[in-house]
């Protein structure tokens, strides 16, 4: 538990040196017909491996280390022995270099080697170096003797495509010596090493090594690749740099593509899950802080059974609730998942309409709030989920109220809940050595701590819809309260906010964007609504506008049109599917559908029905099935009306979203509102679906797929996969 980690607390982020240098990171790879020669050595060339790899073996892997650390003179040596024992059959020959094995695959024939042959460095945290993925390369281990003699499946290459559609050079980094796919709170009070780290959720190529990682036991050819987001910067405040560090970790559980995972599991796994880091630290002359800060956040589907058909004709698709859980077995499943990762309490913030014409995104609204209400009275009240559902569209509509203000007062409520994490050392105390563990607030003399540490203790899970669009903008709203407090326990400002005009706002607000571009495109297929982010800059309104529309086509082709096949490679990737020679192709089964409709789902459809909630629970309620009234149990909604109300004698009025008094702002539209997930480009309003009960559904991937897409051009295909602008 999080409280444990705590009073163990040690700072270790890894168990070699600082800079890495106690780690393999640079490999050669040699072949002969019989085996590959793989050689590894470190950054400063002072530890010298050997790893060979049987290639006469047509269906199995088989691999060897060399236990003895080698100089370099001593690996040459052996390098030319394996050369002359070879000579006859063409002597030992080089393939190339690399960084690291990302893994091993086979589908219907060979296993395949996936390399790391280039990587750039994107930042480092505590003096650890982290890298992107340049390039990468798969390369068949048999040799071509054997794999001559190995029955040939035409679904092969399919397969190979289908896997390289995972592109692991865009979004995916690493590091040799730090823990990557952990918080730096969780890396400094659990010094957890080795193959158990490939077991993190957050690990997206542990499938892949699972294979080699069995055979040696150890971790020391392959790297741990995290998909998400990273983005590191100085910045300046007053003429002092400090370095922000902007970390989104997306989770391999239950992952996929927007139509095709929604909600949850039977294993309270959600769709969409994304854990996001803020790191603040000084700018220390040798990299290596003396203070460094962070806060986590969470953003996850609405934790409930519940999907969305795709469709070609409909860009709104009916969102269909399955009451197969009637007891929220799964949503307990991962609530208590949360508790075991961040601690207590959980701070939910629901951002999703409660007022609609036909209503969607309300119905899930009211099942989620029962499903809190019955989760809280098997709780303890230390333990009780804490909520805010807050329809933030609607107020921004009815009142025109300051949406970042308040997501700002909500932040600060959430942050004096849960903390953020703070640790000061001197220089003898760095990354490898331990950290006294004792109670937190205790101050050290001599040079062990000069402060006592703080720890986050609970996390704040924030989702919309798609947990993309109105879920960035609070997740920034968020981020920017935590800015003021770290800057402050860093002694950057003596007060806990930063200026509301300080230029430190839009530099975070920068990151937030390219971070809510990013995941929006992994999941939704294209970049993120960022209409206020926009506006702020004081972009032309007109302009505005338009980019929301073609990001809102761009996202519709996406997932009516590539979600099939990219989901089938994702399949593949973290090995949801192995394909084998007597079972149906992949192509062949249905995939496009998490859960089988049956009596018990209920397609949205308002009841009149009466939605109850307990009193004493929740500081307000309503009567009215899917007209839910804001609810918390941990914030004084009086405080958010109060401001609401400041805003009403203005009128309806989109400038007052921003913050700024120097902007251009848009006008009032008929579009899914001011941060909408999407925007309705149909007229009607609500386009209506034809249901077929019996429909065939088509193949995940192949002609079926592509004939959809010959319907568009090439350059527009190109647009939505990868972005950039849309010109004719």
């Amino acid at each position: 538990m999080a409280a444990d980690r705590e009073t163990a607390c040690q700072a270790s982020a890894g168990t070699g040196a600082v800079d890495g240098s106690g780690y393999l990171q640079k490999f050669r790879l040699y072949q002969t017909p019989s085996k590959f020669y793989m050689v590894g050595t470190d950054k400063n060339r002072t530890q010298w491996r050997m790893l060979t790899i049987d290639r006469l073996e047509a269906s199995e892997l088989i691999i060897h280390e060399d236990p003895t650390v080698y100089s370099e003179n001593e690996c040459h040596d052996l390098l030319t022995q394996a050369h002359e024992e070879n000579i006859l059959a063409g002597g030992l020959r080089f393939v190339t270099k690399c960084y690291g094995i990302a893994g091993f695959v086979k589908f219907l024939g060979p296993y395949y080697m996936l390399l790391i042959t280039k990587r750039r460095k994107i930042g480092t945290i505590c003096g650890h170096t982290i890298y992107a993925v340049s390039k990468s390369e798969m390369i068949a281990v048999p040799n071509s003797v054997v794999r001559s003699s190995m029955t040939y499946s035409k679904d092969e290459n399919r397969y190979k495509r289908l896997l390289h559609s995972v592109d692991i050079t865009k979004d995916f980094f690493f590091s040799y010596s730090y823990k990557i796919m952990r918080s730096l709170q969780m890396n400094l009070c659990d010094n957890e090493t080795g193959p158990v780290i490939y077991e993190s959720m957050f690990v997206w190529n542990e499938f892949l090594t699972r294979g080699i990682r069995n055979l040696l036991k150890n971790t020391t050819w392959t790297v741990p690749l995290v998909y998400g987001f990273f983005k590191q910067a100085k910045l300046s405040l007053a003429g002092e740099n400090f370095w922000l560090t902007l970390i989104a970790r997306r989770s391999r559980h239950f992952a996929g593509t927007r139509y095709l995972t929604r909600g949850i599991n039977e294993k309270g796994e959600v769709a969409n899950d994304v854990e996001i880091e803020q790191i603040i630290s000084e700018d220390a002359p040798v990299g290596i802080p003396s203070e460094i800060t962070s806060v986590v956040q969470n953003r996850g589907s609405i934790p409930l059974f519940w999907s969305q058909e795709t469709s070609k004709f409909n860009i709104r698709p009916d969102i269909i609730l399955h009451k197969k859980d009637k007891k929220f077995e799964a949503t307990s499943l991962h609530f208590k998942n949360l508790l075991t990762r961040y601690g207590s309490p959980i701070v939910i913030l629901n951002l999703v309409k409660s007022h609609e014409k036909k209503p969607r995104e309300s119905l899930l609204r009211a099942e989620f709030a029962n499903a809190i209400d019955y989760i809280n009275k098997d709780l303890s009240e230390a333990k009780h989920l804490k909520f805010l559902h807050w329809d933030i569209q609607r107020d921004t509509r009815r009142r025109g109220a300051n949406v970042l203000e308040l997501l700002g007062k909500v932040a600060t409520r959430a942050l004096d809940i849960t903390g953020f994490f703070h640790l000061c050392i001197t220089p003898s105390l760095r990354i490898q050595e331990d950290l006294i563990p004792d109670s937190a607030d205790k101050t050290y003399n001599g040079d062990k701590l000069a402060k006592p540490p703080k720890f986050q203790r609970g996390v704040l899970r924030t989702n919309c819809i798609d947990c993309l669009d109105r879920t960035n903008l609070a997740q920034y709203a968020y981020g920017l309260a935590a800015l003021g407090r770290q800057l402050n326990a860093l002694g950057f400002i003596d007060v806990l906010e930063v200026v509301p005009d300080s230029p430190l706002v839009d530099d975070l607000m920068v990151f937030y964007e390219i971070m809510g571009d990013k995941l929006a495109l992994q999941y939704g297929g294209s970049t993120a609504h960022n209409k206020i982010f926009s506006e702020r800059r004081g972009q032309w309104k007109a302009a505005t506008r338009s980019q929301e529309l073609l990001r809102t086509i761009q996202r519709y082709y996406s997932n009516a049109y590539m979600d099939a096949e990219k989901q089938a490679g994702i399949n593949i990737f973290l090995g949801h599917f192995q394909p084998h020679k007597v079972k149906p192709a992949l192509w062949e089964q249905d995939t496009n559908q998490q859960y089988a409709f049956n009596d018990e789902n209920m397609r949205c459809i308002p009841e009149n029905s009466t939605e109850h909630f307990s009193a004493s629970e929740h500081i307000c309620f309503s009567e009215h099935r899917y007209d839910i009234s804001d609810c918390s149990n941990f914030l004084d909604f009086d405080l958010l009306s109060s401001l609401e109300n400041s805003c009403e004698d203005e009128g309806y009025d989109r400038s007052s979203l921003i913050t700024s008094p120097m902007r251009n702002h848009p006008t009032k539209d008929d579009t899914d509102g001011a941060i909408g997930e999407e925007i309705t480009i149909l007229s009607g309003g609500h386009p209506k679906v034809k249901e077929v009960e019996a429909k065939q559904r088509e193949p995940s991937t192949g002609t079926a797929e592509s004939s959809k897409r010959s319907e568009f051009s090439d350059r527009f295909a190109d647009w939505v996969a990868f972005g950039g602008p849309l010109c004719y």
